[in-house]
């Protein structure tokens, strides 16, 4: 394929976010979401949600708390329509940020009182910081209080929040990659977002001081594209349920649909064309006695190439404008896909941040 022909499928998306937006909510089975306020941020102070940062993001807890400020007001400033610059709190490169604070009504702990009353059942806030409209490109974090880490709200809301991140515009960001920093030492942190999907693309040597052991330790990037990641088996991977109403995911739900009826086609494809190959050979040995036959052995092989045996394989040309390959082992061969080992090995009860 010329290189004119492949590279429409990008120049057609936007580079430009939007100059407002309105942040939906999210429901989920645990917690539901809903845009972050600047009135919501005493209650993360009330819910000690900067508790042992220096661990979780490699900052101090001031620090911590200084850049979530500055995250929600670069959220609300969007949605308000100001341009980056005009909100107090912009980004040089004009980047933008998505706030949603997390609320629960259940009683997880089983003490007979709605958790988080006292903070009108806000628990934490996870956010998309570093928009990128031209790279398409968002990071992702979650922050919650001390006493709600570890009880799995993270699985709940991260695909939901990737699957509207993913989404194509209007029903979502449209984005082309989203990606983590985690310090190395957070492992529980590390081993969730893998469970999700995310891959090790590198790390940041000694970008971060560990003040508990007294050294320097390296920051880890993990990322994860739109064409490889799948938030019905992710969600799946940790028991939780689809739901539809949320944003992106009839969209996700569409194109894995497109996907399996493509690669159902390719096996179709692909029997069919072993089903001749059979028969052509059949039928080409009919009137041939195997015992003067010399090459009846290596009639029943398929024929070397360059000295290596080459199965039949389906046309990569079947339905090629799939941009959400599931199960299309063509794409990115360097990297395995993650859903083969997802959730094995693992517990629900593990802690994150």
């Amino acid at each position: 394929m010329s290189e004119t022909a492949e590279t429409p499928l990008y120049q057609e998306i936007s580079r430009e976010l939007p100059p407002q937006i309105t942040i939906p909510e999210i429901k989920g089975e645990m917690v539901h979401l809903r845009p972050a306020t600047i009135e919501d941020l005493p209650r993360l102070d009330e819910l000690d949600a900067y508790y042992n940062a220096s661990k979780i993001t490699g900052k101090d807890e001031q620090a911590e708390r200084a850049v979530v400020h500055a995250w929600v007001r670069r959220s609300v400033a969007w949605t308000q329509g100001l341009a980056a610059s005009e909100s107090g709190v912009g980004d040089p490169e004009s980047r933008r940020t998505i706030a949603w604070a997390v609320l629960t009504d259940s009683d997880h702990d089983d003490d007979g009182h709605i958790d988080a009353q006292e903070t009108d059942n806000v628990i934490g806030m996870i956010f998309l910081i570093d928009v990128d409209g031209w790279a398409r490109s968002a990071r992702i974090q979650v922050v919650l209080g001390k006493d709600y880490r570890g009880r799995g709200y993270s699985r709940d809301m991260m695909p939901r929040v990737m699957t509207y991140g993913f989404a194509p515009e209007t029903a979502g960001l449209g984005m082309h990659r989203i990606w983590v920093a985690v310090p190395e030492k957070n492992t529980r942190s590390l081993s969730v977002y893998q469970s999700l999907g995310f891959v090790k693309s590198g790390s940041s040597r000694d970008a971060l001081w560990d003040a508990e052991n007294g050294r320097y330790q390296d920051l880890i990037v993990l990322d994860t594209l739109s064409d490889e990641y799948d938030p019905i088996r992710s969600l799946d991977a940790f028991g939780m349920h689809v739901i539809e109403d949320n944003p992106g995911m009839r969209e996700a739900l569409a194109a894995r649909e497109h996907s399996i009826a493509i690669q159902q086609r390719r096996n179709e494809s692909a029997e069919d064309h072993t089903r001749v190959s059979t028969n052509d050979k059949h039928m080409s040995r009919t009137d041939v006695d195997p015992a003067t036959d010399t090459n009846h052995e290596s009639a029943t092989h398929e024929t070397p190439v360059n000295g290596t045996v080459r199965a039949s394989e389906p046309s990569d040309t079947v339905d090629g404008d799939s941009t959400w390959p599931y199960g299309q082992s063509e794409r990115k061969p360097s990297k395995n896909a993650w859903w083969r080992n997802l959730g094995l090995s693992r517990k629900r009860d593990t802690e994150e941040s």
